[in-house]
């Protein structure tokens, strides 16, 4: 029995969005649903509140429209599985976004103004998609329930592409690396070796390991630990980077294969809980092991196959990498998504290859990846060392989710999922890895079960403070009465901005609680806060 809150903002005071019933009547334990149509390509999404996710792609030829052009963002009502059109006027191609601490979500960085075919627009030339250069786009938006809410615009320094932004400890955000106007994978010429603040506390600064780990340094891997570091893995290298002193710590490199894009290992903090006292795991797996001189070396990556290691690293306490269990088969491109029992359900992604497109003459339709895998696994942590990943009791889903393809936990606890756009402009036909807008959602084990519901959740948490209370019914534990209480857990989920298999500022944190139990089979449950550190 788990009682799930769900972390909508970050902050001094969190605000809560509260676990729901089942939404949907789903078609059964383990399987997927086509649920509807996103209108756009999901790129990019996040989960805005218990009613809205934010879907965001590059400028194309979407079948959404909005102001008398084609659309490249939408919000997608999760009761009515309708969409509604928004206008951003500049590119998001491979932005990067997260959540400030006031609830705001940033959608920042870009590409180029671009016409049809993905070709850069020029001066007096068609402008079918009215996109303005997205390079130091710093879009906004608080998130809305009445359809009203759109982005608002700002800027930075210079210029950003495959960004990655980290929340930090006082709700400001960290935007670290990418490169100035695109490519498969980045070059001395083309990067942009820096972090800056949002909000800004000046200019720019230099951050060694985006110097040293060509080309492959696109979306650096990125957590906040615990500590008040941040864990940065990119190509090869790993490091721990202080955002306070600005002071860099290398720690061995990733061990088998490259886990950033474009070779896109799926990866998470694991679940940060009382029992490990709040210590932050990071688990990766799958990748490609191209070394640095082949990423540009005119090789099939159609034919590179994915790998299937899994590592972690707990760089808070141990510098040392430690091997986990492999994946059943090598994959690219795949999300690994927190589900509320604390295991890690597994989706999207390809066997062979890596992310990007192209129109090299072994492309397969433009995708660089091929071999798609249709059956998701779910990883559970508290299981002995080899059998920790499983697919018993999952279904296949029948859309293949290939480059551009994200997931996201709802509130309900299950799972959506959506995107795949293997182009340079949106291709519906004659092509094996057509643009996606059919959106899925994934129905875990426990999604038909009724859940508690609980009484006296607070509206905010906090890091630190007094515990609250909180009341279960009879009728919540089944009857149960001890027996479930001691498998009760109460958890806070924070499920971040999905890109290119990445979920940023992903994390799950259990709280600490005790009980009491009353004569008349009811409970309270007396919850800690959140522990005050960084986690």
């Amino acid at each position: 029995m788990f009682v799930p809150l769900f972390l909508a903002a970050v902050g001094a005071a969190p605000s809560v969005v509260r676990a729901q019933q089942p939404s949907h009547t789903g078609t059964g334990p383990g399987t997927f649903e086509i649920v509807g149509k996103s209108g756009v390509s999901a790129q990019q999404l996040f989960l805005g509140n218990d009613q809205k996710v934010y879907i965001i792609d590059k400028a194309q030829n979407n079948e959404a429209q909005v102001a008398g052009h084609p659309a490249w963002a939408t919000e997608y009502d999760l009761n009515t599985n309708q969409y509604r059109a928004m206008d951003v006027t500049t590119n998001t191609f491979c932005a990067g976004g997260n959540v400030l601490g006031d609830g705001r979500w940033l959608v920042v960085g870009g590409n180029q103004p671009v016409t049809t075919g993905g070709n850069t627009t020029v001066p007096g030339g068609p402008d079918p998609y009215k996109d303005g250069d997205g390079g130091n786009s710093v879009r906004y938006i608080t998130p809305c329930t009445d359809g009203n809410c759109n982005y608002s615009y700002d800027t930075m320094s210079g210029r950003r592409w495959y960004p990655t932004l980290e929340t930090l400890a006082d709700g400001s955000i960290i935007m670290i690396g990418g490169n100035m106007y695109g490519g498969y994978v980045n070059n001395q010429g083309n990067n942009n070796p820096t972090f800056e603040f949002y909000p800004s506390r000046g200019a720019p600064q230099n951050l060694t390991i985006l110097f040293t780990t060509l080309p492959a340094n696109l979306y650096p891997l990125t957590w906040l630990l615990p500590s008040n570091k941040l864990l940065i893995q990119t190509n090869w290298g790993t490091e721990l980077f202080d955002p306070v002193t600005f002071e860099e710590d290398t720690l061995p490199d990733v061990p088998h294969a490259v886990r950033t894009y474009p070779a896109s290992a799926a990866t998470a903090m694991l679940p940060l809980t009382p029992a490990n006292n709040y210590t932050a795991t990071v688990l990766f797996c799958g990748g490609s092991d191209l070394q640095p001189d082949q990423w540009t070396a005119g090789l099939d990556m159609t034919q590179v196959p994915a790998q299937a290691s899994c590592v972690s690293i707990t760089p808070d306490v141990d510098r040392t990498w430690h091997e986990e269990d492999d994946l059943p088969v090598g994959r690219t491109m795949s999300n690994f998504i927190l589900l509320p029992d604390q295991t890690l359900f597994l989706c999207n992604g390809a066997n062979m290859g890596t992310a990007g497109y192209g129109t090299d003459p072994w492309t397969k339709g433009d995708s660089y990846a091929d071999g798609p895998i249709f059956k998701p696994l779910i990883y559970d942590p508290a299981k002995p060392a080899g059998s920790r990943f499983s697919d018993e009791g999952l279904s296949e889903s029948t859309v293949a989710r290939m480059y551009h393809s994200t997931a996201t936990l709802l509130p309900d606890g299950s799972v959506f999922v959506a995107g795949s756009s293997p182009h340079p402009d949106v291709v519906l036909d004659n092509t094996p890895y057509p643009t996606e807008y059919r959106v899925e959602r994934f129905y875990p084990w426990y999604y038909q079960k009724t859940r508690p519901e609980p009484q006296g959740l607070p509206s905010t948490i906090s890091y630190g403070g007094d515990q609250f209370d909180v009341t279960l019914s009879a009728a919540d534990l089944n009857q149960d009465g001890a027996t479930a209480l001691e498998q009760t857990t109460v958890v806070v989920i924070r499920t971040g901005f999905a890109t290119h298999a990445i979920n940023f500022g992903q994390r799950m944190l259990q709280l600490d609680n005790t009980y009491t139990l009353n004569k008349d089979g009811s409970a309270t449950l007396h919850v800690s806060q959140m522990p005050p550190n960084p986690a």
